[in-house]
């Protein structure tokens, strides 16, 4: 195998690598990236067993094969080397020597034939979908996922066909939800929903933030998640198991109805939750009549409040809420008012955009 590649192509190349490789594995060889030299040009595989990431690249190839190079190490020699171009060469005893300019570096490589083989992609049905439209599915609802390992069906995001060409996301930790549906004319051809797991869904999103307007594809195919675009595949190995039953935690019907200007309120928030407990970031929500009185005490530090007018006629209501959940949900909205529903203090609040009724975020509340 030897080629020459652009020093702006490999650590692109290198860098998308960089999220997938596994740094402490067990099996050394998933720190390592395989690099496939053919006429068609470089191409760069990275995957840990989970998520695999193909990426083809244009590279000057003299002489075709295949060699492993920690992703790591070739990342930081491409990021300093004197040249615009890097020549790479494999040698005996699989090392690789890598050239540009006067610099030369004999790097210890592994047996490409050792490399992981990523699930076959032959039977995925792939449709084309708007890569913006996948990015806002991904972007309201992924902070919602659960970190608890224990857990490991909420380690994820559900994924489901509904209704009149639409397709949600759905996420959940135990104390918040977000729940997204966006028009996708094109049948998937799930007979159920699927879960895709927190770390390929974030690898994926990084791929989208390149390029919004890049036309993609994407399907399933028997355990994994399948996703392309002109000149790049990824597969993602689902979470085998059972979403749970995520509508039964919408509430129907509540009795508080109140519109807030989102601004206004995630400023409230954020001031005030400075003096909320540390690890809780408990704040006390007291409605009234056109307004929503946001506190917080601590008995360190001391205590704080501040008034939000907002449209609101009825019964008051005095209810304890994660100021960082809601934060979380405002952050991915772009509407300049809220809808903001709640019922008593035992209820969640259920958060809409005031001009977007297919987006739902719900938080349970909590003892202040």
């Amino acid at each position: 195998m030897e080629f020459t590649i652009s020093a702006e192509e490999l650590k692109k190349a290198l860098h998308r690598a960089q999220g997938i490789v596994e740094r402490k594995a067990q099996m050394p060889i998933l720190s390592h990236v395989l690099l496939d030299a053919s006429p068609k040009g470089l191409t760069v595989t990275a995957f840990d067993l989970d998520t695999g990431l193909v990426g083809i690249h244009p590279a000057d190839v003299s002489s075709p094969g295949m060699g492993t190079v920690s992703a790591r190490t070739l990342l930081e020699i491409a990021s300093l080397v004197p040249d615009q171009r890097i020549g790479i060469k494999r040698l005996a005893n699989n090392h690789l020597q890598v050239t540009s300019g006067a610099a030369n570096y004999k790097i210890v490589g592994m047996a490409p034939e050792e490399y992981p083989k990523l699930p076959k992609e032959a039977t995925a049905h792939l449709v084309k979908i708007s890569a913006a439209v996948l990015l806002d599915l991904i972007r309201k609802s992924a902070f919602a996922i659960s970190t608890d390992e224990s857990r490991y069906t909420l380690n994820g995001v559900f994924f489901e066909a509904r209704e009149s060409g639409k397709v949600r996301m759905v996420a959940t930790d135990g104390h918040r939800l977000a729940q997204v549906d966006r028009v996708v004319p094109a049948d998937f051809k799930l007979a159920s929903g699927v879960i895709i797991p927190r770390k390929g869904l974030l690898e994926l999103r990084r791929i989208l933030d390149e390029d919004a307007t890049a036309e993609c594809e994407l399907g399933f195919a028997e355990n994994s998640a399948i996703f392309r675009k002109a000149g790049l595949s990824l597969v993602i190995r689902l979470i085998d198991g059972q979403f749970p039953d995520y509508q039964r935690v919408i509430p129907k019907e509540s009795e508080r109805k109140v519109v807030v200007n989102r601004t206004k309120f995630a400023d409230a928030l954020k001031r005030i939750s400075l003096l909320s407990a540390d690890k809780s970031s408990a704040v006390r929500l007291e409605l009234s009549d056109n307004q929503i009185k946001v506190s917080a005490s601590n008995p360190d530090m001391g205590e704080a409040s501040d008034e939000v007018d907002v449209h609101y006629k009825g019964p008051t209501l005095t209810v304890g809420f994660n100021a960082r959940f809601f934060l979380d949900v405002i952050g991915v909205i772009e509407a300049d008012d809220l809808s903001l529903e709640l019922g008593d203090e035992h209820s969640p609040a259920v958060i809409h955009p005031a001009d977007d009724p297919n987006y739902t975020a719900v938080i349970m509340p909590m003892r202040v």
